[in-house]
């Protein structure tokens, strides 16, 4: 797999008319983890980063702080995951895989800067409180970016939280990771993505089958569309973990 592209590349910067809103936050985010990457995330100034980013201090007036960069940073690399297409006749596991994958590939040139951006998250429990929302969007559109915001018979919502969870997973994992290849990602995201499988099938969440051939039924899928609701799921609920692992 090519490695995601980033920044302009990913249609960020150039995409957006310039000084607009979008664009002030990209440049701005972008310049930060610039600086990030040899300063602590806490130590910049938005001066410095308006700077950095070539762009008026004024430009960042009702837009973004240093807190709502930081919370851009999702938004910002969810983009990766819709950067290719997938394979439809792929299982929903591995669409999911393959596109959230794409997103740690787009984060990887950025590491140094974004450790020291979540190395302030770690110290700041109202930003993590406020990323919650963030995390649940980048689970959705992984979703949309899978083409499976369309399968399954549980809410987008509930898909998303117990996703989201996969995602800090993975997102620990990554922040750990020393092997240019990705396997401590990998194998958090596939030991992830195997759990949600397993439980949220029961509520025929995910829809991770193959597409049906004609003539089968939902015994021949191993039961993924069976039409299971969320109050007959066990105590140990990826809503949960999920809300344990961001908060």
């Amino acid at each position: 797999m090519e490695a995601a592209a980033t920044g302009t590349e990913m249609g960020t910067s150039s995409g957006a008319g310039k000084g607009s809103g979008q664009d002030v936050l990209d440049r701005g985010f972008e310049a930060a983890l610039k600086l990030a990457a040899t300063r602590p995330w806490n130590s910049l100034s938005l001066r410095d980063i308006a700077e950095e980013a070539g762009l008026p201090l004024s430009s960042f007036q009702g837009v973004a702080d240093r807190d709502g960069l930081a919370l851009h940073a999702d938004t910002y690399f969810d983009r990766a995951m819709s950067a290719e297409t997938v394979d439809e006749d792929d299982l929903a596991r591995e669409r999911l895989f393959d596109v959230i994958m794409l997103r740690y590939e787009a984060m990887e040139p950025h590491r140094e800067g974004l450790l020291s951006l979540y190395r302030a998250l770690d110290r700041s429990a109202a930003l993590r409180l406020q990323r919650l929302p963030a995390r649940r969007a980048s689970a959705e559109w992984a979703f949309i970016s899978a083409g499976l915001d369309g399968s399954g018979q549980v809410p987008m919502g509930i898909k998303a939280i117990g996703l989201a969870w996969v995602l800090a997973r993975a997102e620990d994992a990554w922040r750990r990771e020393t092997d240019p290849g990705f396997a401590k990602t990998m194998s958090a995201l596939d030991k992830g993505l195997r759990q949600a499988e397993q439980r949220m099938q029961r509520m025929g969440a995910f829809g991770l089958v193959r597409k049906r051939s004609k003539g089968s039924t939902a015994s021949d899928q191993g039961g993924a569309h069976a039409d299971v609701t969320a109050s007959n799921a066990p105590d140990e609920t990826p809503a949960a973990e999920a809300g344990a692992a961001s908060a």
